[in-house]
Parts: structure tokens; sequence; C-alpha cells
């Protein structure tokens, strides 16, 4: 999350005014993440999160991204709900971007995840895969192993600039991964999130609590979020080489996850090529990010080396068994 867009008293009064949702009380800006404007809202009604999009997000997909949600929420799985307006619809605009109020989620993002908050987690996505098994809806995974290469062209000089040798290293790992074609492989398939970072889970205490910021969310590998998750909540903060990855973490996410959904041999073959994908994607994006993001935005871009660090360490690996399986 994170605030580009600013949203004028006025503007936000004509806002909610197509809304059944009370007197507003409290509204401010939400600094974490780099991807959409997103404010917190307290109105006489209740607490409500209120996303401006921006960025990376197609105005044709908000509708999936809604749909999904809903269709989770009435699978009893947590996540915020879209709130509809009084004509029954949820998305509209503001400020001149496309805009959804979604229902406050409780709980807490942890800072550093604990082993029992990974096992948690592994167990709460592959919930979350199942409610979603028969959601109708498709959306491509336009962050996919197809976009990497576009993603890369003319960064070069960017990635050097970070560490030298790096360009090299992150085009070797581009030639690596094509040559196995991850997303040709025979993989079980389905509903994603494909970015549940710590940021974007919830816990009260230890107990998992639901997810938030499926905008990212895509049909595709249901490995390849495991994968994600591998790299998001398996590794020390601020690490530098292999003995950064903390194996007890990525043991207790794998076990979490098979113990609602066992991992399909072909997956846990593939498990170290995703993981390595899934390294590039950050690192890529987050490039991007490091030497793009505007002047003024409230919102730090997060630094590209932590997964060039990552992606040191899934060079290593052969098997599985290397991150727990």
């Amino acid at each position: 999350m994170a605030v580009y867009t600013q949203v004028s008293d006025e503007a936000l009064a004509a806002f909610l005014a197509e809304y059944d949702l009370g007197v507003p009380l409290s509204f401010k800006g939400i600094a974490e993440g780099v991807e959409n404007s997103n404010y917190y809202l307290e109105t006489s009604t209740g607490r409500f999160i209120l996303t401006l999009f921006e960025k990376r997000v197609n105005a044709a997909d908000l509708p999936y991204f809604i749909g999904l949600k809903q269709h989770l929420a009435e699978k009893g799985f947590p996540c915020p709900e879209p709130i509809h307006g009084r004509d029954g619809e949820a998305l509209r605009r503001l400020e001149g971007r496309p805009a959804v109020i979604i229902s406050f989620l409780e709980g807490l993002s942890p800072r550093k995840p604990n082993v029992t908050q990974c096992r948690e987690l592994g167990a709460g996505m592959a919930r979350m895969h199942a409610a979603l098994a028969d959601f109708p809806m498709r959306r491509e995974n336009d962050l996919g192993p197809a976009a990497w290469p576009r993603l890369w062209k003319g960064r070069e000089a960017d990635a050097e600039a970070l560490q030298r040798g790096l360009a090299d290293q992150i085009s070797e790992d581009l030639a690596a991964i094509a040559a196995v074609r991850p997303d040709a492989l025979d993989l079980p398939r389905g509903t994603i999130h494909a970015d549940l970072f710590p940021d974007n889970a919830f816990f009260l205490g230890d107990t998992f609590s639901g997810v938030i910021d499926f905008y990212f969310a895509c049909t595709d590998a249901l490995a390849y979020d495991l994968a994600v998750c591998l790299n998001a909540w398996s590794f020390e903060d601020g690490g530098r080489d292999a003995l950064d990855f903390n194996f007890s973490k990525g043991a207790a996410l794998i076990a979490g996850y098979e113990s609602v959904r066992p991992l399909d041999p072909v997956e846990r073959e593939a498990l170290p090529i995703l993981c390595r994908g899934a390294a590039v994607r950050f690192f890529l994006t987050r490039l991007i990010d490091w030497s793009s993001t505007p002047e003024g935005a409230l919102v730090k871009p997060k630094n590209p080396l932590e997964y060039a660090n990552r992606l040191a360490f899934h060079r290593k690996v052969a098997t599985a068994e290397g991150y727990g399986a």
C-alpha cells in the first residue's frame, strides 16, 4: 500500500455521498507498499480502506479483482469485502482514478514472521487456493515469465549501479529460466495471490486472520504462489548470502501448505526454478520502482538488492528439499 494521489476534502465528501456509510470521522494515508494509493477511512458506521488504483493495475482487470474478493468473502475466507454504493456498484472514480472502498480486516502484519506464523501462512494460502478452486473468472499473469525479458530490457546499467557484475548474473538467470520454460510445465493451476508478502497477511498473535491486496492475483501455477512466499517469508531481512535463508521457516511454510493441500511430485520438482523465477520477478519490479518512483510520493521503494541476494541462494538449490520440503 502507498499514497500517490492526494484526495481533497471536497472530493472525499462527494465520493462518500454515493454510499450509506455515515459521516467520515477519520481519513489518513497508508504509506506501506508501492502500488496503489490507500487510505484508512473511519465513518460513523465502521472502519474501511479506500483504494485508488495506479501504476501497473489495468482498469479492465478491476472487475476481476473485485469479483475475486467477493467470491472469497462468500466462501468465508477472511479477506476485505468490496463495499457497494447505493447504485449497487463497488467500482467508482475519485480524483481521476478508479477507486473502491473495502471492509477493514482485523489483525496485524508481522514485521519479522516467526516459524509458527510461517506455518499458519502456508495453511492459510492453501485454504485460499481451495476457496478459489471454483472461481469462474480468469486473468493471465502479466508479470509472469513472458514479461521478464521486457522488464529487464534497458535496465542493465541500473543493475550495475547497484552492484558490479549484477547485470550479467540477472541475464544468466533469465536464460536459465527460459531454458526450463516454467510457464509450460504441466503444473496444477488456479487462482493465486502472486504477491503474498508479510505486509499482505494479517495475524492475531500467531494465528492467521486474513489476506489483503489482491491486485496482482491471476491464473497461474499454484506452486508459484508458494515460491513467492518462500522468497518473502523465509529469508531474514537484510540478508547477503545463502546462510540468510531460514530453513526452519521454509520447512514450516511448506508443511503448513501441505497440511491442507499436498504438493504433486511435479510441483516439488519444479519448486527450485519457481523460486528462482519469483525472485527474478520481484528483483525486476523493485529495480524499476527504485529508479522511477515519483518525488513527493508517500512511499519508500524497496531495495532490489534483497532479491539479488535471494537469487544467489536459489542458484545453488537443486531440489525442493533445499527449501525444507
